[in-house]
């Protein structure tokens, strides 16, 4: 420092050159943080002691430095501008005492004095805060010097001490950026519960006095986290000695007049609160949607001086409800997607399923909202069970209106889940399934090799792939199956329907059971009899296949639901076209009665299952099927 009280009266003092800053047209004078201690008063004297009444010159009692300007202040001495100061300090007995001290910067070199630089808002991150000044560097940056006012005492450091204490220095081509841990030398904090606010007074010096480019910076960071209700976000920043002025939003300043209307309340009963509604906040997509503001500037006068941070707060990833949608009865997922279900707007434009084919069955006029209309068992739609409910889900993707051209980011797209379930809640069909994998698509005996298939339609082109089950059809829609023979060629051999039925598990010979084909003929107890198809004569190997049409229906027990999952199955025989070993080889309905078999019949088993979802239940007794 620059005064102690033992000092004797008589004896011109020297200003430590590391306490003088020279600027191009004047000098900043940094007193000791002693001084603090003492009633005090400093006034500019020419070479005879006598006071320099034109001397234009500025004290900070806070700052405890005293700033002059060369001209009326000064006198230029071989080169250099000399200046004297008389400081006048009240001791702890009352008595006065007066010191003079002596000072100078080099005019030779006054055009190379560089002005302070100040480092500007603080940006505050949950680790560390940091500096950055309008500054191109061309020194390394070990050359450095830093200075750093905790209040008390000045720390002196190296760059190399520095680094060890938490300091870290960087310079990105010639821009200066500097970071403060929390807990690096001179950090000061303000607690209160859990929130924090850190703060640091540092300098940073290089060159000689009459030349030295110097860096200040007050830094000021509450890491947060941010607290996050329903409708609103807070910032609690614990009470410091600093006022809040100012307020800003994406570098837009907010009148503090005007916070309430743009949805921020301000409590200072405890520090400073801010209370920033949902309606005003972005999001953004995570493993689920995360509401944030960025950037939040918030500007305080602190220590007489405008010390400004910059914040990102964020509210913890909410792992957000799937949309609403629901499963129709006819095999669909239908939901409705509106364009302000997040902030900045969603570009409906841009919506796509895990199947990017797929697109909305509608867009309103407004282009504010669209509904897409998915089927359970395309565009990517998935499925699972879990206890007594079957789930499909799909994901919505999409980008942001407002995003800019070029932005490449974790950020540029938002994700949502859609998700519908059949329940018994909802007029569907409870079901319980186990997790066995399903049974296998053909049944060999030898060399005969068969398959069960299902198809969308009459038409037969194209049957459900194993992808794609269980199938889901509304009670009293038709279910079209095919059952083919593989691997055979011979023209004289054809396939025979010996029986077909349904069962409420995988087990083909599981209770209870329904017949749909007995004998090779409708089953005549059924009131939706079945539907044979022919076979086309364009159809390749027609005499190895069959084909049949079936109202779906569900089981009941009493007056309960059995699982809405129906497996089917059927059993055929191969007859040779000259020499039947069956009776059933030769086509008669109806039959007499069961006929004995002569061989074997070999099964199969349709793929999956078929999800039968009712409109209603109706109190049937026993276990025949509910028609509807």
């Amino acid at each position: 420092g620059i005064f102690s009280p033992t000092i004797s009266l008589s004896v011109l003092q020297t200003v430590p050159r590391k306490n003088v800053t020279c600027h191009r047209d004047g000098m900043e004078v940094e007193f000791s943080r002693e001084l603090g201690n003492y009633s005090w008063h400093v006034c500019v004297v020419d070479v005879s002691g006598e006071e320099i009444v034109s001397c234009d010159h500025t004290v900070d009692y806070e700052r405890l430095t005293l700033r002059v300007l060369f001209a009326n202040c000064t006198s230029l001495q071989h080169g250099q501008h000399q200046l004297w100061l008389r400081l006048m300090v009240n001791d702890t007995m009352g008595e006065e005492k007066n010191v003079t001290y002596s000072t100078h910067c080099d005019s030779v070199h006054a055009d190379k004095v560089v002005t302070p630089v100040f480092a500007g808002a603080t940006n505050c991150t949950k680790d560390f805060m940091q500096g950055s000044p309008a500054l191109q560097v061309a020194a390394t940056p070990m050359s450095w010097n830093l200075s750093v006012d905790d209040g008390t005492r000045i720390h002196q450091l190296s760059l190399g001490q520095a680094m060890q204490q938490g300091y870290n220095f960087l310079v990105d081509g010639h821009n200066l950026i500097f970071q403060v841990a929390f807990a690096a030398t001179g950090v000061v904090s303000y607690k209160h519960n859990d929130k924090v606010l850190y703060t640091v007074a540092l300098k940073l010096m290089y060159g000689p006095p009459e030349h030295r480019l110097t860096v200040k910076s007050r830094m000021l960071c509450a890491p947060g986290p941010a607290i996050c209700n329903a409708t609103h976000m807070t910032v609690a920043i614990p009470d410091f000695p600093g006022i809040l002025m100012d307020v800003d939003v994406e570098n837009k300043t907010i009148p503090m007049d005007q916070l309430h209307e743009n949805g921020i309340t301000l409590d200072t009963q405890r520090g400073v609160r801010l209370h920033i509604s949902r309606r005003v906040l972005k999001s953004r997509s995570c493993s689920g949607l995360q509401y944030y503001m960025s950037p939040l500037k918030l500007a305080f006068h602190f220590h007489g001086e405008t010390v400004a941070m910059v914040m990102h707060p964020e509210c913890p990833c909410e792992q957000h409800t799937p949309i609403a949608a629901v499963c129709t009865q006819d095999g669909y997922m239908d939901f409705e997607i509106l364009a302000e279900s997040t902030t900045p707007l969603l570009d409906l434009d841009t919506l796509r399923l895990r199947d990017p084919v797929c697109r909305p069955a509608y867009k309103s006029p407004l282009n504010d909202r669209v509904r897409f209309h998915v089927p359970l068992n395309g565009c990517g739609t998935r499925h699972w069970f879990d206890g007594e409910q079957i789930h499909y889900e799909n994901e919505v993707r999409a980008l942001w209106t407002d995003l800019p051209l070029g932005r490449i980011s974790r950020d540029s797209e938002l994700r949502l889940t859609v998700k519908c379930s059949f329940s018994n809640g909802d007029a569907s069909l409870t079901i319980k399934v186990d997790n066995l994998s399903p049974p296998p698509s053909s049944v060999n005996q030898g060399s005969l090799s068969l398959v069960l298939l299902s198809y969308p339609e009459d038409s037969y082109r194209q049957p459900y792939r194993e992808d794609q089950y269980p199938i889901v059809r509304y009670l009293r829609q038709p279910i079209f199956l095919e059952v083919q023979v593989l691997n055979r060629n011979d023209p004289n051999l054809h396939l025979v329907l010996d029986d077909c039925w349904a069962t409420a598990s995988r087990d083909p010979r599981s209770l209870p059971q329904w017949n749909i084909v007995v004998d090779g003929c409708e089953y005549d107890l059924d009131s939706y009899r079945t539907v044979f198809h022919p076979v086309g004569r364009g159809v390749s190997y027609a005499n190895y296949r069959q084909r049949l049409e079936v109202k779906t229906f569900a089981f009941v027990s009493g007056d309960k639901a059995l699982p809405g999952l129906v497996y089917f199955h059927c059993s055929v025989l191969i007859c040779h076209r000259f020499h039947p070993d069956s009776p059933l080889c030769i086509p008669r309905c109806p039959r007499p009665s069961r006929s004995k078999r002569a061989v074997n019949p070999a099964v199969a088993s349709l793929q999956g299952p078929v999800l039968l979802v009712p409109e209603e239940w109706s109190a049937a007794r026993g276990t025949e099927p509910v028609w509807c």
